[in-house]
């Protein structure tokens, strides 16, 4: 068995980046002063050649602490390469900070800033290209066979199952999964290549073996009480040990952890839109498409207005009660769209094809989605957001929150005008549960970016909805 030894790579990987860092120094300070960006004279307005050079005794071991801190010599069979990428730009625009701090702090004029700037670029360039010819190479090494990890899987349950699905997918990770330990599926048992061998106090003889490079954890949530017990057992054989939590039955998405003094803490669902600053840019630019929409569309609302009090006796906007934020009840504005009915008529259900209570004109406001405009109005107040989950009566929250699992969930963002789900075509009689499901992926995964492509996408094929009756 070939071990992976992560101390000597990583001094390997340090050598390789000291080097690059250098050859990057040494082309930006040729190209500013013989090459095609110099006056062919490397002393005219510059320090001489010797004390560019003597800041590499500064620069490199500089360089290679901020490479260390912005974890790029941390194991690399599992991470991500555009992480990496992320992190060389991040370590580079820190270096070249300090270092125009530190010329601005002494009061150094004559050190090029353009052949700095050079150096800046060619940096992040070359590092990047050396980190991926080495990630390419490990890789190939990987899938021949060479470089590989053994590993024993300790439990099996889903994570087992969702751990050994992202292995066999992955073989440039050089993971080789030896067996699976576990008390209440037979020995014999089989997935996807992987067997149960034996019990988990089997790890009694197994460990003393060394054979062995990894343990990894992957408890059902019924043997957390085995836990510590099974992790005291690994440590003390000096086996590299990893947990996998068993909570895909808990929260299907990925989960936030955080640091609260030392104590992880594991939040159950992800909502970048708890972040203050996150929220404050989705309220502006809420502010700013409802006074936009509202003024655009301003000739049309008025014609919608005239029309529904020439076509029908009633009001022309239409109230009514809507679940929102946190739970909180709101009155959600529309057009009126159907005859004036005796109260809690409505209430009975949606609007079906053909329904008899829609008139004529709330039919093609139905259809265009020009009955939600008065909304824009919603949204100003601060009842709903340009994007987001479509809000329902109580009556269906309540019903839907015993039936659908994590109905909930949409509720801890504003409901929206418009919505992930609505322009997937989820609208009016569709099904709810996959509607929810939209909803969540939102919610986890909202940017700014995300919902400006959904407005787009309403623009261009959300008005007309087939659904709506």
């Amino acid at each position: 068995m070939i071990k992976d030894n992560q101390k000597y790579f990583n001094r390997v990987h340090v050598l390789i980046d000291a080097l690059v860092i250098i050859l990057s120094y040494a082309l930006a300070w040729y190209l500013k002063f013989v090459g095609p960006f110099s006056d062919n004279d490397p002393q005219i307005g510059a320090l001489q050649w010797q004390t560019y050079f003597e800041l590499l005794y500064f620069i490199v071991p500089g360089y290679l602490i901020l490479y260390y801190y912005f974890n790029m010599y941390t194991p690399k069979r599992a991470t991500v390469h555009k992480y990496e990428i992320f992190n060389i730009f991040q370590a580079n625009t820190v270096g070249i900070i300090i270092l125009m701090a530190g010329w601005y702090a002494i009061k150094q004029i004559h050190f090029s800033r353009v052949m700095m700037g050079m150096f800046y670029v060619i940096n992040i360039v070359l590092a990047t290209i050396s980190r991926s010819l080495i990630r390419s190479l490990l890789q190939y090494f990987r899938e021949k066979g060479y470089n590989l990890k053994y590993i024993l899987l300790v439990g099996y349950s889903r994570a087992t199952e969702e751990y050994i699905n992202r292995i066999n997918a992955n073989p440039q990770w050089g993971y080789v999964v030896r067996g699976i330990l576990d008390d209440s599926v037979p020995r014999g048992t089989l997935y996807k290549g992987v067997k149960v061998v034996g019990t988990i106090d089997n790890l009694l003889y197994i460990l003393p073996e060394n054979k062995l490079d990894e343990i990894a954890i992957t408890l059902s949530l019924n043997d957390y009480d085995r836990l510590e017990y099974i992790v005291d057992l690994c440590e003390k054989s000096g086996v590299h040990t990893k947990f996998i939590p068993d909570y895909n039955s808990l929260f299907p998405s990925r989960p936030y952890t955080e640091d609260l003094m030392g104590l992880a803490v594991v939040n159950i669902r992800y909502v970048p839109l708890t972040n203050t600053l996150n929220w404050v840019m989705k309220r502006i630019i809420d502010i700013i498409v409802a006074l936009f929409g509202a003024v655009v569309f301003s000739p049309i609302m008025l014609a919608s207005a005239i029309a529904i009090k020439c076509s029908s006796k009633g009001p022309v906007i239409f109230k009514q009660e809507r679940i929102g934020l946190h739970n909180k009840p709101f009155l959600m504005y529309k057009f009126r769209t159907m005859e004036v009915q005796k109260p809690g008529a409505e209430k009975k259900g949606w609007t079906v094809k053909d329904d008899p209570r829609v008139t004529k004109v709330g039919k093609l406001l139905r259809r265009t989605s020009m009955d939600e405009l008065p909304q824009l109005f919603n949204i100003l107040k601060g009842d709903m957001s340009v994007v987001g989950p479509r809000p329902e009566r109580p009556q269906f929250v309540e019903k839907f929150k015993e039936e659908i699992p994590r109905y909930m969930v949409k509720h801890q963002v504003r409901p929206g005008l418009t919505g992930w789900a609505q322009i997937n075509g989820y609208r009016g009689d569709t099904s709810i549960k996959r509607r929810v499901e939209y909803d969540i992926f939102y919610i986890e995964n909202w940017t700014l970016s995300f919902d400006i492509k959904i407005i787009l996408l309403t623009i261009f094929k959300g008005f007309i909805n087939k659904n709506a009756y």
